[in-house]
């Protein structure tokens, strides 16, 4: 075992020095700026946080808090940030950027961006959504194996586009068959389903999201119309990538609200009682359940449920 994990530790070395050589982390300074790696992630962490300390600087980013009250101090001395003793204990400092400091990081900033824009434009779509995966995977298990929270994940809605429909149908075909053993019935279903939408979709009264972290789609969710009156939920799924993020809940939101602004009287969806946690996101939302009806369908017993939300 120990010779295993040598040769995993010499893996994550052989990964840091090919990384810190391709994003310039060698340089004596960082994008030319005349600040060193250290310096310029301070400023990040002063320009992103709230009322920061040198302890909390010191804590978050694993540093010596003599050698950091140096580097702060050598910060102050080039008009880049300031220091207030804190109203809540006057033992602490609260550090923040001054215009200078402000410029320079919206500077940085945007060049590290461009930077890395470069560097992954030479891949394609699917090899871009791969190192994604691996990238958001990576900080979840080396956060883990330093005993510290996981980074949370930006996650944004928008509107689907072409080629979203493929993964909603995988996605739901995947999880269902992992999760609760149904066949590919239910995918070609989930099929028959995203092309009735994109076929007949009309951007009037319809709407699909999509949720992604980092560009790569981890849940969907759609409204079609029944009726003037009456609007539907359907083909909401959420990758277990994605869990415990309460992204259901806002996608649920996001569709009672479109169904409001767009005049309807009732938003309805059919679900299936074995779907617990889809279920408790519907009760929270305010649905209610009107008529449950056993049937076999997906290779398994279940029982339909219809829920309807007056508007």
């Amino acid at each position: 075992m120990d010779e295993v994990l040598k040769l995993r530790a010499e893996a994550l070395r052989r990964f840091n020095r090919t990384h810190t050589s391709l994003v310039g982390l060698l340089q004596q300074a960082y994008l030319d700026s005349g600040l060193s790696l250290t310096e310029v992630r301070v400023i990040y962490e002063i320009a992103n946080g709230d009322g920061l300390t040198i302890s909390d600087l010191a804590r978050d980013l694993i540093l010596d808090n003599g050698y950091l009250s140096r580097l702060v101090r050598g910060l102050k001395d080039r008009g880049l940030i300031t220091a207030a003793v804190s109203q809540a204990d006057g033992r602490q400092q609260i550090l923040a950027l001054t215009a200078d400091g402000a410029e320079l990081y919206r500077s940085l900033s945007g060049r590290s961006q461009s930077e890395m824009m470069k560097l992954i434009s030479g891949l394609g779509e699917q090899d871009q959504r791969n190192l994604m995966t691996a990238l958001q995977s990576a900080g979840t298990l080396l956060a883990r194996a330093c005993g510290r929270p996981a980074p949370t994940p930006v996650v944004t809605l928008r509107s689907h586009r072409p080629g979203d429909m493929g993964w909603v149908i995988s996605a739901h075909g995947r999880i269902y068959a992992t999760e609760f053993g149904w066949d590919h019935t239910f995918e070609a279903m989930v099929a028959d389903i995203a092309a009735a939408f994109l076929r007949d979709f009309d951007p009037e009264w319809e709407h699909c999201w999509m949720a992604e972290i980092d560009g790569v789609p981890v849940g969907s969710v759609t409204v079609v119309r029944k009726s003037p009156a009456e609007a539907q939920l359907r083909l909401l799924i959420i990758d277990p990538s994605a869990r415990g993020l309460r992204l259901g809940e806002r996608m649920v939101e996001e569709c009672i609200r479109f169904a409001k602004s767009k005049g309807y009287g009732k938003l309805v969806l059919w679900t299936n009682d074995n779907l617990h946690a889809a279920r408790r996101i519907y009760q929270k939302a305010g649905f209610r359940l009107v008529e449950e009806e056993p049937h076999h369908s997906f290779g398994v017993d279940l029982v339909g449920q219809n829920w309807e939300l007056e508007l």
